[in-house]
């Protein structure tokens, strides 16, 4: 679990130099997500990341009940709304700094037991149980995603990095799942075929099946904003053919 450690580690290096040197007034300024402050995402963040931490510690579905009051003031229909609700319940309770620290404590202790636990053991979260490893991948698509709404709050332009092909093989490992979740039946084979940062080609597909395989081409960048759910695939040169192309353009995600 070297390579993700790594990449998470480094996801993390990033959002924490953007946000490093900020005053009151960038802390408070909108960030990407509607209606959320750069202090929010990293609020967010924070409490999200100590949700992983309980995990890595099998002790989330007590951690969990803690949180019970926050979802009781309002109507979470979906992951989303929970942790809207969560942001909500905690915003102003703490000054920026005091969520800066709690942030930096999180994903350090998240970093600190990702190392501890074997790579295939399995744990609890939101949707089932996964592997320690693919824990680690959706903590790095989760900031890899927010670093991004903090960085646009801030008027910032982040550089992509190769980081994102752990994300991209993640949406495209989950593509079943997204497809249950959507109610849709799961779709056939489906390959990517994307370009990293640096010009590599990355490919994934079942190689059984690649020639029948549904194909997606075009930058691993626009892959991870579509299945981030920060651009619409028709705003990205992402081409897709075959039986479930435009499913897969509209359902693929990142489930961070």
């Amino acid at each position: 679990m070297t390579e993700e450690l790594d990449a998470l580690a480094a996801q993390h290096d990033e959002l924490a130099d953007l946000v490093a040197d900020l005053d009151e007034r960038a802390w408070a300024a909108p960030s990407r997500c509607l209606g959320w402050s750069v202090a929010d995402v990293v609020l967010h963040l924070a409490q999200t990341d100590e949700m992983a931490l309980a995990s890595l510690d099998d002790r989330l579905p007590v951690h969990l009940d803690t949180l019970a009051a926050a979802w009781s003031a309002g109507a979470a229909s979906s992951v989303d709304d929970g942790a809207g609700l969560l942001v909500e319940a905690e915003r102003g309770e703490l000054g920026a700094e005091q969520v800066h620290r709690r942030w930096l404590d999180a994903s350090a202790g998240v970093r600190r037991r990702l190392a501890e636990r074997g790579d295939s053991d399995r744990v609890q979260w939101v949707a089932g149980t996964l592997s320690v490893r693919t824990l680690a991948t959706t903590r790095l698509a989760e900031c890899w995603i927010h670093s991004g709404d903090v960085a646009d709050g801030l008027g910032v332009e982040l550089a992509p990095t190769d980081r994102l092909r752990l994300i991209a093989r993640l949406a495209w490992r989950t593509l079943p799942y997204a497809f249950t979740r959507a109610g849709a039946e799961p779709p056939g084979p489906v390959a990517f075929e994307l370009t990293g940062p640096s010009g590599d080609h990355w490919r994934f597909a079942d190689d059984a099946a690649a020639r029948s395989a549904t194909t997606v081409r075009g930058t691993a960048l626009d892959l991870c904003r579509v299945a981030g759910q920060r651009a619409s695939a028709a705003d990205t040169d992402l081409v897709a053919t075959g039986p479930d192309a435009d499913a897969v353009l509209a359902l693929v995600r990142t489930f961070a």
